[in-house]
């Protein structure tokens, strides 16, 4: 379909010439709201759904965990898209107009939700309230200019420049898969105030490393989506390292790895079964997003790896009812 001629800029960020003659500015506006809503307000859906799952397999008490986490991930995703909204337009265009043209309202809402977060954090307690802190440490230097600035005023004559960690090859990813590992499953004990130990140490810990390599995946598979603009913006990813053919076969790796872990969970006989079969799911969603990544629309590549949790959460409902 044939578009209108280029004209200057509009506010949102496009131009009459991306147009088509047939769009109408209503539904320019539905197809931003979808695409918000496809961003912070669905990673924070599928954070808390994450960090249910988690307490089940932990089998700990029912608490705020996901909700506060779940609020935190909204917080940290609307800011970052706010933050990187010009370079996400060749990737994420809808959503970039939105994070564009609302930025300023989108960061009032992102601080509200993290205050709000650490309100119910601080009523949990000091760890509760100390976990809940980590995902927003980790992406102020993850994603603002915070680090390159602190860089700048030790070396002003410019010998040395200090990188965000986004901009960092697979540190970036790793650090991503980290920070929410932590919250994941670290929370849902803070937040009901049992101590690792009553779980059982190796549990957590497995389980830590399960969440940490998947989060890890989920990073790192949408980044096939990305790979053009991340080229042309010298960001470093696995697709523009090692191409789609090669990240698909190291992402099947780390997925192997991350099942291994959960059969020796399994092993260990302190999560329960629904729980596990729950995450099993998850995980076997994930290996097939993985396998087709090449073959999904960039849309589809954005949201699928995270509905692999949400496929957790649900054999979890439907086994526990």
């Amino acid at each position: 379909m044939a578009n209108e001629p280029t004209r200057p800029s509009k506010t949102d960020g496009t131009t009459e010439g991306s147009r088509s003659r047939q769009t109408t500015r209503g539904s320019g506006v539905l197809r931003g709201v979808a695409a918000f809503a496809a961003g912070a307000p669905f990673a924070a859906l599928v954070a808390a759904v994450e960090v249910a799952v988690a307490a089940a397999a932990l089998g700990v008490p029912r608490s705020t965990a996901p909700v506060a986490v779940g609020l935190v991930a909204f917080a940290v995703y609307a800011a970052d898209h706010v933050a990187d909204a010009e370079g996400d337009m060749g990737s994420t265009p809808a959503r970039a107009r939105v994070a564009l043209r609302y930025g300023d309202q989108l960061m009032t809402a992102a601080a509200l939700s993290y205050g709000l977060a650490v309100a119910l954090a601080v009523g949990a307690g000091p760890a509760a309230t100390a976990l809940v802190l980590v995902p927003g440490a980790v992406w102020i230097g993850y994603a603002s200019d915070w680090l390159p600035a602190l860089g700048d005023l030790a070396a002003p004559l410019g010998e040395v420049s200090v990188p965000r960690l986004k901009d960092v090859f697979l540190l970036n990813s790793a650090a991503v898969a980290l920070a929410w590992a932590v919250a994941v499953v670290a929370a849902p004990l803070a937040f009901a105030g049992v101590p690792a130990g009553a779980v059982g140490t190796p549990t957590v810990a497995l389980l830590f490393g399960y969440v940490a390599l998947r989060s890890f995946v989920d990073v790192e598979v949408p980044n096939v989506r990305d790979v053009a603009a991340d080229a042309a913006r010298g960001v470093s990813t696995l697709p523009v390292a090692c191409g789609v053919a090669g990240t698909r076969r190291i992402l099947l790796g780390v997925d192997a790895v991350a099942a291994g872990l959960l059969a020796v969970v399994a092993a260990t006989g302190a999560a329960s079964g629904p729980a596990l079969v729950a995450l099993a799911a998850g995980l076997a969603v994930s290996v097939a997003v993985t396998a087709l990544a090449d073959r999904l629309d960039g849309a589809a590549l954005g949201v699928a790896p995270d509905c692999s949790y949400l496929v957790a959460g649900a054999v979890l409902v439907a086994l526990s009812g």
